[in-house]
């Protein structure tokens, strides 16, 4: 505004409260803050400015993406990201990614603007009570009422997003008060929750339990990476010598082609073990609800669940023993008992009956992986990507069958470079994802991979990636259908409806339109000059490639 503008405004007494509401967010770590433009947010968008240096902000054209975006940030940096949303539709666009990073465990902060509070209920624009929407799928879902209540709530909304178990926290601040000034009263300084300490009577039995295993297995799952606790489960398997499955953000947490690995021989060693132990991870669908064992003839397996608190404990699973806590005071408290233990357990034999089926199945894949077939077939794609991939690379899934290729093929040989969906399963969370990835690790390789459904979610925010400079390769397994739906309804019925989408859509179009790179491929040979090219173009570049819709990933059931 110009002096004469600013004529008879009162003098501000202090910061605005968008000072109060950046300055708690970055004494929690934020670095950056994902949005899409509206009045009701301007306070914090001008403390970014003013900030010494600028606060990065990154405006995105729909709103699910910036929380996506937020999200994965919490997930690779292991501290809360941050997304602002201006009031009514801006906030309700964001439930679904709120969802997820619920189910997901993902550290998140989302801030809202409100409707102003001095005229609350007289029908002013956008004017809706949030916080009830958020109660189901949050940590913490809150109105800062006044100014002065602005930095304290916030700071209580960080520290619960990211204390375990971790998730999403939301507070949205009336628009009046945002742009009232004042005193910050409350200073933060940053998460200080101390840690939740296992019961090490619970940790004794567990390590008994293992000790005394004859066939045992040991599923890492996203928490173990969470937790900060991916050296000790490392620690526990080399020293140990237990077979291993990587589960979610799990993945890498043992390397990619590791001995002790044995994810490719999921089925026999869930099937025929006589102990499961599940760290990190809810007993749920993806896990058989914690039900292992029973095949070949075998007794039911013995279930232990480790979580890293008490809350996430499966409490529908029979379990063999359980206990929350610091993960990393798990693991070491765990091996201690094992060395302590009268005799040192050997799976050797074990171990090596899931190695022989794990170099079965790399020798299997092999001709999926190298196919020549044309349509193409899903997997050729990452018999292509898998060589070209550089250890810290950062790998997304955003989609049905082409992802589920990837969980089989791809093993990351570091942990926090995997990113999915989780548990709730959304679709159009990958470019969002690719946008942290790129800020979270400016020096990876950053691949998001699209099934042709998900692409259609999200892909105009290519645009954002464009305009901010954010260069990322996303590979499309085409198929020109719900892959994952239309098969299952075939089943059922003996036919399938709303399950096919335009032939050979040309996304990579669309791409190019936006600024970016991009090509259509039809020739598997074609496929690895096309990734290189995405590599070296130095923008957000697209590879587009018709697959094979008969290519179906093998599945055991349709889940139906």
């Amino acid at each position: 505004m110009t002096e004469d503008q600013n004529a008879g405004l009162p003098e501000p007494t202090g910061p605005h409260g968008g000072h109060h509401a950046l300055e708690t967010a970055k004494a929690h770590g934020a670095e950056a803050m994902f949005t899409l433009s509206g009045a009701h947010i301007f306070p914090i968008y001008d403390a970014a400015e003013q900030n010494d240096p600028k606060f990065p902000i990154i405006d995105v054209r729909h709103e699910p993406t910036a929380v996506f975006a937020a999200e994965a940030i919490g997930k690779l940096t292991r501290k809360p990201g941050l997304a602002v949303l201006t009031a009514g539709p801006g906030v309700t666009n964001g439930v679904s990614p709120i969802a997820q990073a619920y189910f997901s465990g993902a550290p998140l902060v989302v801030l809202g603007g409100r409707a102003p509070a001095a005229t609350w209920g007289t029908g002013t624009l956008q004017e809706l009570d949030h916080p009830p929407i958020f109660e189901s799928v949050s940590k913490f879902s809150a109105t800062a009422a006044t100014l002065a209540d602005i930095a304290p709530v916030i700071d209580e909304a960080f520290t619960l997003a990211g204390s375990s178990h971790r998730g999403p926290a939301f507070v949205d601040i009336p628009m009046d008060e945002f742009f009232n000034s004042g005193p910050i009263g409350h200073v933060s300084s940053g998460n200080t929750t101390a840690v939740i300490e296992p019961d090490p009577d619970s940790i004794a039995k567990i390590a008994r339990l293992l000790a005394e295993a004859k066939r045992p297995v040991l599923i890492l799952g996203s928490d173990v990476w969470a937790d900060h606790a991916e050296e000790a489960a490392l620690r526990l398997v080399e020293e140990s010598n237990v077979p291993a499955i990587a589960n979610g953000m799990g993945r890498g947490v043992i390397p990619g082609g590791h001995a002790n690995l044995v994810t490719k021989a999921r089925s026999k060693a869930l099937g025929m073990a006589d102990l499961v132990i599940v760290v990190g991870t809810p007993l749920d669908f993806r896990l058989g609800f914690g039900r292992f064992g029973g095949k070949e003839g075998n007794p039911p397996a013995t279930t232990v669940h480790i979580a890293d608190s008490p809350g996430q404990l499966s409490a529908h699973a029979e379990l063999g023993a359980s206990v929350a806590g610091d993960l990393t005071r798990v693991f070491d408290g765990i091996l201690a008992g094992l060395q302590s233990a009268p005799s040192k357990p050997d799976w050797s034999t074990w171990l090596s009956e899931l190695q022989v089926v794990v170099a079965q199945t790399i020798e299997r894949d092999r001709t999926i992986l190298t196919s020549d077939s044309n349509p193409i077939h899903p997997a050729r794609i990452y018999g292509e990507l898998l060589p070209r991939l550089a250890d810290d690379a950062v790998v997304i899934g955003d989609g049905g069958d082409f992802v589920s290729f990837a969980g089989k093929f791809v093993e990351p040989a570091k942990p926090g470079g995997w990113l999915d969906p989780g548990p709730y399963g959304c679709l159009g969370a990958g470019l969002g994802a690719a946008m942290a990835a790129r800020i979270a690790r400016p020096s990876s390789q950053v691949v998001l991979l699209y099934g042709d459904g998900a692409a259609g979610m999200s892909l105009m925010d290519v645009d954002t990636l464009v305009r901010h400079n954010l260069p990322v390769v996303m590979i499309v397994g085409n198929n020109s259908a719900w892959g994952l739906e239309k098969m299952p309804m075939q089943l059922l019925y003996g036919y399938d409806v709303a399950a096919d989408l335009a032939p050979n859509t040309r996304y990579d179009q669309v791409v190019t339109a936006l600024g970016g790179g991009g090509e259509f491929v039809t020739d598997p040979n074609q496929i690895g000059p096309a990734i290189d090219r995405a590599f070296a173009s130095g923008v957000p570049y697209l590879v587009n490639i018709a697959t094979d819709i008969n290519a179906q990933y093998p599945r055991a059931t349709m889940g139906v």
